[in-house]
């Protein structure tokens, strides 16, 4: 049985105008989405900004209650679930923030913030909690005694390693990771990468790990999924997708990687057209419309449900875009 199944999952958004603020329209962030997730697997989720992939894990982790679909975490349907019936289930799913300047709290102590969830959940005595602490900051790579500093005195990438130790101190079995290192130095993203995996062989954890650029997903992912629009366009473990990528979207993605060496020139596709209004998605393929591909028309009507097209490997059944 696998740790996560999403089914069909939506997250749509009332676009209100008028003087009585009336819902006019729905913005379509999420719209469709299905996948599952192993224990102990890290599932990369790639895609432009605006695509929806942030808003896919803030409803997975039932920050937003979606519009449609399903959420089982552990054989558990937890799409309608209420506040009381989630706080138990939020001992084993966590998330960790892209800019964690805003995800910590500046006017409590790093000690504040680590306690909080143990408070929440109603575990350990003060001295108890004050030791899972100390032990929580070492796990991280940070001194025990930075407990008593506030998040304004450390670096980005420390601060980040401070929401990392509030992300495992339940000791979760998934963590949604919303571009963790998208807001650090490049030298310093390898750094919070390497102990993101370290922590997975200690503790055993998944990972939904969303991210900008497949270079950084290729080397925490075992699959990745490409997101364009709401949807997931393809699906397949990383060393296949970056081998035998088959959706055009994804095979502009990789294009789009940077070559180390300044003396190799990369052949690139570059992208014509604007990404499509979610409130208002073009019929068929929506990346096929974009680019004013001469088959799109014949998608108009297709059912563009992800299909198997090897073991492992789905993508979205498009004439123009595969």
């Amino acid at each position: 049985m696998s740790l996560l199944t999403v089914k069909n999952l939506q997250q749509y958004f009332p676009v209100r105008g008028g003087v009585l603020r009336r819902s006019l329209a729905s913005c379509k962030a999420v719209d469709g989405v299905s996948f599952s997730l192993d224990a102990g697997e890290t599932l990369g989720l790639v895609g432009e900004s605006g695509c929806g992939k942030t808003t896919l894990g803030k409803s997975i982790a039932r920050l937003l209650k979606p519009t449609g679909g399903s959420i089982h975490f552990e054989g558990q349907d937890i799409t309608t679930a209420s506040m009381g019936e989630l706080r138990p289930m939020r001992r084993h799913m966590q998330m960790i923030f892209q800019d964690p300047a805003e995800s910590l709290n500046p006017r409590h102590t790093v000690r504040d913030i680590l306690e909080e969830p143990f408070i929440i959940q109603r575990m350990g005595s003060k001295d108890e909690r004050k030791q899972w602490v100390a032990e929580l900051l070492e796990k991280v790579g940070l001194s025990a005694a930075s407990a008593d500093r506030f998040p304004f005195e450390f670096s980005g990438g420390q601060r980040q390693r401070i929401g990392i130790a509030r992300a495992i101190a339940l000791k979760p079995k998934l963590i949604i990771c919303d571009e963790p290192v998208s807001a650090l130095d490049v030298s310093v993203q390898s750094q919070v990468l390497n102990l993101l995996l370290d922590l997975q062989r200690e503790m055993g954890l998944s990972y939904l790990f969303i991210a900008h650029g497949l270079s950084v997903v290729k080397h925490m992912s075992d699959r990745v999924a490409v997101m364009y629009l709401g949807k997931i366009m393809e699906l397949a473990s990383a060393e296949e997708l970056y081998k035998n990528p088959r959706h055009a979207y994804t095979k502009a993605l990789l294009d789009a990687i940077p070559v180390p060496d300044p003396s190799k020139r990369h052949p690139r596709r570059l992208l014509e057209g604007d990404v499509p209004s979610p409130i208002n998605p073009p019929a068929g393929c929506a990346f096929g419309h974009r680019m004013k591909h001469p088959l799109w028309q014949e998608s108009v009507g297709m059912d563009l449900t992800l299909k198997e097209i090897s073991p492992g490997h789905w993508v979205q059944p498009c004439p123009c875009c595969t």
